[in-house]
């Protein structure tokens, strides 16, 4: 691989390169410019291409890495690519033929790693954001347990190098770690992290079970239209983080990512344009002190800038993120609040000494019939 790259060790043995480029884009955004940004990337340097089912983009993904390799830029070794099994999939009849049409697209033999992109099983079928007739997500009883399962199969059979998740919080990553007959330990754990969230519970606990944190949104994400709120603060422009970067002669950016590779962060870096991904990958010729570090490490404001808010409620329901504001404000009316109570009732039996696998699982189950009566939004 690039010698312009570090690696970080994963848990089966196989390395990730420790600065990623991440790959989705708007709507608005044509796919011609998807090819052009990865054709890019691989040309200044990067080899960790992070993609997704849902970005709709591994067909220009594939082509871009075809290309390069036809042109001798690089081997197919050379690359660490990953991408996500999108939520619609996860009964594991489906899980290995929905990894098998993400390699048709990206026009490889296996890919690198494959995770799960969110711990919310949705109904499966042919619509990627299933709802019912008044808007509601339409979610499955699938436990996400018995796709972990199938994702093992897919590496026993080489379909993939390695397997991990993204989005879960420790509770989420506990049932799988705890699961009988557990094969493969995750990998990793890619989840929203920057210097205004910095993961720092979630990370110790994830370096306790040897569980890489990949972050996304390193550089508080291209603040796209369609998921973040404009009025949100830019992180880029924090004066504390500015402050830090003409200290050390380097820009706001640089300084954001290299503040999550000294706490053993994998960021993802995403840029359409060719000076900043060169830029990027100036991240591994300084160090930080650590007296900048702990100023940094100050400006941790737990601000998210993607809600997610189908996942998020889930997810703090099971044990995980706490944030204001969870539900959307049409969720007043009294069935409502009332299955609101029940899911803040039925995550409470989680933490109860003793937790027996198939409790857990009926938790689960109530819990997906209750989400069934609240609306939720479509996630990045």
């Amino acid at each position: 691989m690039s010698s312009k790259q570090q690696f970080v060790k994963l848990n089966d043995g196989h390395f990730i390169p420790a600065l990623g480029f991440g790959t989705y884009k708007p709507q608005e955004v044509h796919k011609s410019k998807s090819l052009e940004a990865a054709n890019l990337a691989i040309g200044v340097g990067f080899r960790h291409i992070d993609t997704a089912y849902a970005y709709q983009v591994e067909e220009e993904i594939g082509q871009a890495i075809q290309s390069n390799i036809k042109a001798g830029v690089i081997k197919r070794e050379d690359m660490f690519i990953t991408t996500k099994l999108w939520c619609t999939f996860f009964r594991p009849e489906l899980v290995q033929p929905a990894l098998e049409k993400s390699l048709k697209k990206l026009q490889l033999d296996y890919v690198d790693l494959y995770i799960m992109h969110y711990p919310v099983p949705m109904k499966p079928g042919d619509i990627d954001y299933p709802v019912d007739e008044k808007g509601k997500l339409l979610l499955d009883t699938v436990d996400f347990c018995a796709t972990w399962e199938a994702l093992e199969k897919c590496k026993d059979a080489g379909l993939v190098k390695s397997i991990g998740v993204s989005n879960f919080n420790h509770k989420q990553l506990e049932r799988i770690l705890n699961k009988p007959g557990l094969k493969y330990k995750p990998v990793c754990n890619q989840v929203e992290c920057h210097l205004y969230l910095n993961q720092s519970k979630l990370l110790d606990y994830c370096k306790s079970k040897d569980i890489v944190l990949v972050a996304y949104g390193a550089l508080g994400t291209q603040r796209y239209k369609e998921w973040v709120d404009q009025n949100s603060p830019v992180l880029l422009h924090d004066p504390v983080l500015c402050d830090v970067a003409k200290k050390n002669n380097r820009s706001p950016a640089l300084i954001a990512l290299r503040y999550l590779l000294q706490r053993g962060v994998v960021p993802l870096a995403q840029s359409f344009k060719e000076n900043e991904m060169k830029e990027n990958l100036q991240v591994f010729e300084f160090q930080l002190s650590s007296e900048d570090m702990k100023t940094l490490d100050g400006l941790n404001k737990n601000f998210r800038y993607l809600a997610a808010e189908f996942w998020q409620v889930t997810s703090c329901f099971l044990g995980g993120l706490h944030r204001k504001n969870q539900l959307p404000p049409s969720q007043n009316s009294p069935v409502l609040i009332a299955s609101f109570l029940l899911l803040v009732w039925s995550s409470w039996l989680y933490f109860l000494p003793g937790q027996s696998v198939f409790i857990s699982n009926m938790i689960d189950r109530i819990q997906t019939i209750l989400l069934q009566h609240l609306k939720f939004y479509r996630p990045p």
